[in-house]
């Protein structure tokens, strides 16, 4: 197993409020899958990419954060421990968006987004208020035209543009993404990380998101978190965790991590080990 020191971002504000993960353990009835798991701090404004190969336990690390799986161990928010909190009370500090939205809902974009407003008594507002509100996520995630479609007759891409804005107009302390983006062509894909960082910095969120994409996790993370069979194997800055050799041990593929020619970080991979 190779270890990664961290440095601390630049734009990470060590006074506020860290999402603090300690020996956590989840699964699934007698399958653990997160064994002993901790990692470094995150710090508001900061985005942290959960990357590693099918079945290392990304998407079961986000639903144990989010209260979603039963767990042991410390998910702490500042003082406030987030583990044993009932799902009510989970929702005020912490948001997951899942890969997509449940099939046949009949409501509308708009509709579906305007209710995530009204899950906790922080975020309800009236009518205007939160129209306004959801129509302004919308057009920033560029799908305003979508606002009268229906859910159910949506594509798996809309879907999710859709479960990302219903995320974002709660405005969480702590945002939870599995793959926002594996259903999106280049140019959305594009638009919610930027969006992603963009927001994340305004409104001083921890996002912690689950990539495949190697090179779009390097560009737009603060930090990388590498899991394989449920624990950490690399935890860093991009350069730091994303290295042809934690790609060889993690992956079993020959990669080569270099520089484009407008400096931005690139995995290419030649071949199987």
């Amino acid at each position: 197993m190779t270890d990664i020191a961290s440095s601390t971002p630049e734009n990470s504000m060590a006074c506020a409020p860290a999402l603090t993960i300690e020996h956590l353990s989840a699964g699934y009835r007698n399958r653990p899958i997160i064994k002993n798991l901790s990692l470094m701090p995150m710090q508001e404004g900061q985005v942290v990419s959960l990357i590693g190969p099918n079945a290392a336990g990304k998407s079961t690390l986000l639903r144990a954060i989010a209260g979603l799986l039963p767990a042991t161990g410390s998910v702490r928010l500042g003082d406030v421990e987030i583990l044993g909190l009932p799902l009510v009370d989970q929702a005020r500090h912490i948001t997951y968006t899942p890969q997509e939205l449940p099939q046949q809902i009949a409501l509308t974009v708009l509709e579906t987004v305007m209710g995530a407003l009204q899950v906790s008594r922080e975020n309800r507002q009236d009518v205007d208020a939160a129209m306004q509100k959801a129509i302004d996520v919308l057009e920033r995630l560029g799908i305003s035209h979508l606002a009268m479609e229906q859910l159910d007759r949506l594509s798996g891409g809309q879907r999710q543009l859709t479960s990302l804005a219903q995320t974002l107009v709660r405005e969480p302390k702590v945002l939870l993404l599995d793959e926002p983006i594996s259903a999106l062509d280049l140019h959305y894909q594009l638009r919610v990380m930027k969006e992603v960082r963009e927001i994340a910095a305004e409104k001083r969120m921890i996002v912690l998101v689950v990539l495949h994409d190697l090179s779009i996790a390097a560009r737009w993370s603060d930090r990388i978190v590498v899991l394989a069979n449920g624990a950490v194997v690399a935890e860093g800055t991009p350069q730091q965790a994303i290295t042809p050799e934690v790609l060889s041990d993690v992956y079993q593929v020959k990669a080569r991590v270099e520089s484009c020619s407008q400096g931005s970080f690139t995995v290419m991979v030649d071949d199987v080990v």
